[in-house]
């Protein structure tokens, strides 16, 4: 059985079928329509809907933490011991919210069926907000497409609802709904069992070596926003799956001198902090990275096992020489992340092997990440490049140089990498590093580039990568398109 809130309800659901969307599960079980389906993968954000789950502030003080999610990728497992909030729960005794409002105020809504998920957007844009930033509205916003106003009357929406923004029935009632979470916080292994399909639960990354041990053919449920896509687009059926996004241990971001520690169920949207401090760049490329309702849901280790040859954070992982811990029963192993990829979707793990956390050095270095995509937000990149170089009195010592879209998994440029160590960083070497680049991969092309411009625009990066260490003060990094 698995428990949750709906707004203030309690449900207690253990025969759902697990490959269950909450999208659907409010339409069709329990008559909320409000939340849309536009386009069943995560772009559009009709479907947004809001989580709110227990979590420690800086202070150590216990806090809802509400987060936008796209429903049509969050299957139901996903809700255990959460709160979820649907556009119907915003409107309290016969009163819009100030964010409804502040939509009719300010003409934000034309045709209405995107609008639901506007409004949730707002909804948790100005619950994690003290006063207006236009930043933070752009990111919030950036996951939720209209086809009618444009979006300026919704950015002032978002503006005036976030302005001496009034006291909701969700803050009045936090200190029951703390309460109430706390009640149903899961003590044990929770499950969705249909009868022929089945979500387990675990809490623990022992109990999940287990279950993965029993259930060698399960697959593994994090965010989802990969794996649901076979449901949603391709109907396939999942018959057993582990959601693995109840297990702190797998959550936990530790930082120490020389390195970080990553769980592999850590959302995106938690490693921005720490990565941006280490690297800014990375920091830069993740707030690129899909939405802000992905990067709430996908985690890093996600991104990673999925072994997909354009995942925007592999490239910069192998260029930073990042490792990954391997978990089988009671045995662990680190590998290098770069050894985990061996062909296009196929990889080192072993059978009933998962990844527990991602270890990221720390160190001075010359570290910088580009993405070339047909838009700045919620885009897949056509080509993903990093450079981490060190550099001593002119010298080039050390490289390590990768790309993501340019080959059949992430990869590093071995020939270009040769090219620049031991060499004087001059242009002559960047000139031989670009050429080298050729003898390092043929790309592919489809829809989003052709080879022959993967392979000018990898390139021409390189070329960037170097005038940017030159002249250091110009920022035109993370930001490049097709």
């Amino acid at each position: 059985m698995i428990q949750f809130l709906l707004n203030q309800e309690l449900r207690s659901e253990h025969a759902l079928d697990p490959n269950l969307t909450v999208l659907n599960y409010l339409r069709e079980h329990v008559g909320k329509p409000g939340t849309k389906e536009g386009c069943a993968s995560g772009d559009c954000g009709a479907c947004t809907v809001v989580v709110g789950e227990l979590h420690r502030d800086d202070c150590g003080a216990e806090q809802i933490r509400y987060r936008s999610l796209n429903s049509c990728l969050t299957f139901v497992s996903s809700l255990h011991g959460k709160q979820l909030i649907s556009v119907e729960d915003l409107k309290h005794q016969g009163q819009l919210h100030s964010v409804q409002q502040a939509m009719v105020e300010c003409h934000g809504s034309q045709c209405g069926f995107c609008t639901p998920g506007f409004v949730m957007s707002l909804f948790a844009l100005q619950k994690n907000s003290d006063s207006p930033d236009s930043r933070k509205a752009h990111e919030a916003l950036a996951g939720n497409l209209c086809r009618c106003t444009g979006y300026r009357p919704i950015l002032a929406a978002a503006e005036q609802a976030c302005c001496n923004k009034p006291q909701d029935q969700f803050d009045s009632r936090q200190a029951q709904t703390i309460a109430r979470l706390k009640a149903i916080a899961p003590t044990h292994t929770g499950e969705l069992n249909s009868g022929d399909k089945r979500c387990l639960v675990p809490l623990t990354v022992a109990d999940l070596a287990d279950l993965y041990d029993a259930y060698p053919q399960a697959r593994l449920l994090a965010g989802g926003t990969d794996l649901a896509l076979e449901v949603t687009q391709f109907h396939r059926t999942l018959p057993v799956m582990i959601y693995v996004g109840n297990i702190d241990e797998m959550k936990r971001i530790e930082s120490f001198d020389d390195r970080l520690e990553i769980g592999a169920a850590a959302a995106l949207s938690d490693c921005y902090s720490a990565l941006h401090q280490a690297y800014p760049d990375f920091g830069e490329l993740l707030q690129r990275f899909a939405s802000l309702q992905i990067r709430n849901q996908g985690t890093l280790g996600g991104n990673i096992g999925n072994a997909s040859p354009i995942g925007d954070s592999p490239p910069l992982l192998i260029a930073l020489g990042a490792q990954i811990v391997l978990c089988k029963g009671s045995t662990r192993r680190t590998l290098a992340l770069e050894d985990y990829f061996i062909d296009y979707r196929v990889t080192a793990r072993q059978d009933s092997e998962f990844i527990e956390k991602i270890i990221v050095p720390k160190g001075h270095t010359l570290f910088r990440a580009y993405k070339v995509s047909k838009r700045l937000d919620d885009d897949i990149s056509a080509v993903c490049a990093a450079f981490n170089l060190k550099i001593d009195n002119g010298v080039i010592n050390q490289a390590r140089v990768a790309f993501g879209g340019m080959a059949a998994t992430p990869k590093r440029a071995k020939h270009c990498e040769a090219a620049l160590v031991g060499a004087t960083c001059n242009a002559a070497t960047v000139e031989r590093a670009c050429a080298a680049l050729a003898e390092d991969f043929t790309p592919l092309s489809d829809f989003r580039a052709s080879k022959e411009y993967r392979l000018l625009s990898a390139q021409n990066l390189l070329r960037k990568y170097f005038i940017e260490l030159q002249t250091p003060h110009i920022e035109t990094r993370v930001t490049a398109y097709v």
